[in-house]
């Protein structure tokens, strides 16, 4: 009989951690939860993961300096970073701090894992390249921070990005493509 693989699953947002948990336990994975860096790292030294889901926006430090320890201790550990707030420049470093995909909030069960690879083991380098958010999608969760800083206003946040309401409106409309 195979052992279940084990996750390490780092978000200091407990009820998204909880239900993720939950998630995962359900699909038969050995889950280990953690609030906050520090404990994720002694959780990774104390028995190393063979994946791990880290949210980026940790109270010190932060979950790329997670990534980069996790790789640290064990270089076989498969990661997935997850943020609120997804950016070009933060999902390639966390890709070359060690994490094999970034995904923005919120992300399913079912994305988490199909991020993994289908949760196959890492047999060495990987020949294809790391996935990074679309353009497309990055400028929609952009789009979507700056309307939430303006409390939901729309017709303030058109002139923050220095668009036609209309247009924004338009592009609020659309929620890209996971590819």
């Amino acid at each position: 009989m195979e052992l279940p693989s084990t996750i390490l699953l780092v978000d200091d947002d407990d009820v998204f951690r909880l239900r993720l948990a939950r998630a995962l336990r359900d699909r038969g994975y050995l889950v280990e939860e953690c609030s906050n860096a520090s404990r994720a790292v002694e959780a990774a030294q104390a028995e190393p993961p063979e994946y791990a889901v880290v949210d980026m926006r940790l109270p010190e430090p932060s979950g790329l300096e997670v990534v980069r320890r996790l790789r640290e201790i064990e270089p076989a550990t498969r990661t997935v970073v997850l943020t609120g707030y997804g950016s070009i420049a933060t999902a390639l470093e966390a890709i070359r701090l060690g994490a094999v995909h970034y995904l923005t909030k919120p992300a399913s069960t079912e994305e988490i894992l199909r991020a993994f690879g289908g949760l196959t083991p890492l047999t060495g380098s990987s020949s294809s390249p790391p996935l990074v958010p679309t353009l497309a999608r990055v400028e929609w969760e952009h789009i979507n921070r700056v309307v939430t800083a303006c409390g939901g206003n729309v017709t303030h946040a058109a002139l923050q990005l220095r668009m036609h309401r209309r247009s924004l409106q338009r592009k609020l409309a659309k929620f890209p493509v996971n590819d």
